[in-house]
């Protein structure tokens, strides 16, 4: 006759049953059917595979050196075939800047006040670069339609990581008083919530601010408020979005359609163009309208036409 097993032990025994059944039924179905002859290797960590570490008193600042460590700086493509976004895992703009975007449009602009960055400066100098756009973690880099980025990626590459292994500022504040031609994003967030916002206004930002403005900064650009008048609001494209092909779309098929489907009072969205950009869309415009002459009556419309987010008076 069998003796019989304490309660305390038909206790133990029972649990160590339920936790091999629990886990072996929580097993993935090709852990579950391994043979039990089968060894599989325990998993150790490579070395190589570790994160740097940082040397002791390390401190974190606006001027802390990053000699010690690796950088890893990633690259995404862009809607706008001639921008690239690159995120060096590094803040770009410093944590106190006023605005979520720094644009530089010219090499001048690099070196003048309010916010000079002699990254910026290096990065206009690469021959093809035309503008270098400051996000809080990413960089655009936007080049002229001809040159290739295989020519001008890794010398991109090389002035970022010197730049921030150097421990300085990328971006450095001289006077906050006065602005400079060809720099973009230096003022007030255009987004922020204002006091004399009135109703309509203040749902238009917040809806900009909480379901555009990260789809658009993924895309390595950025959006600023320009107004709202006789229900239409005026926005102006930055970064990647600003040069892109496919703006016109973005507005009128994504941020229009989302701002009339919440705010009744949003009747459409204009994009403000810049002086330069006046300049440029009414010559194509006038070299549109020379190619339909000659092409005849049959020729296919313009996109830049009255009625169109591109249409200059």
């Amino acid at each position: 006759m069998r003796a019989a097993l304490p309660a305390s032990s038909l206790r133990a025994l029972r649990s160590s049953n339920r936790a091999t059944y629990l886990s072996s039924f929580c097993r993935p179905a090709s852990s579950r059917n391994l043979h039990q002859s089968v060894r599989i290797p325990a998993i150790t960590t490579s070395q190589a595979r570790h994160r740097p570490t940082l040397e002791p008193g390390y401190q974190k600042g606006p001027s802390f050196s990053l000699r010690n460590r690796t950088i890893y700086i990633q690259t995404q493509s862009t809607p706008n075939p001639s921008a690239l976004k690159f995120l060096p895992n590094h803040p770009v703009l410093p944590e106190s800047f006023p605005s979520t975007f720094l644009e530089y449009t010219s090499p001048r602009s690099t070196l003048a006040a309010p916010h000079p960055s002699p990254l910026a400066a290096k990065l206009l100098d690469v021959d093809g670069v035309s503008s270098v756009f400051y996000g809080p973690d990413f960089i655009t880099i936007t080049k002229a339609e001809d040159v290739n980025w295989a020519h001008i990626k890794p010398e991109v590459f090389s002035l970022i990581t010197e730049a921030i292994t150097s421990g300085e500022p990328l971006v450095n504040t001289v006077d906050k008083g006065t602005s400079t031609e060809g720099q973009e994003g230096v003022g007030e967030d255009s987004l922020a919530a204002n006091d004399d916002d009135d109703e309509v206004v203040a749902m238009i930002k917040e809806l900009l601010e909480t379901r555009i403005r990260p789809a658009i900064q993924e895309d390595g650009g950025d959006i600023e408020f320009r107004g709202f008048e006789d229900g239409m609001v005026l926005l102006k494209l930055r970064g990647a979005c600003r040069t892109c092909d496919s703006s016109t779309v973005t507005l009128k098929n994504g941020i229009e359609s989302m701002l009339m489907h919440y705010i009744e009072e949003v009747k459409g969205v204009n994009q403000v163009l810049d002086e330069e950009e006046e300049i440029a869309m009414k010559e194509f415009a006038k070299f549109e309208e020379k190619l339909r002459q000659q092409k005849g009556p049959d020729a296919a419309p313009s996109t830049v036409g009255k009625g169109s987010l591109d249409f200059v008076e």
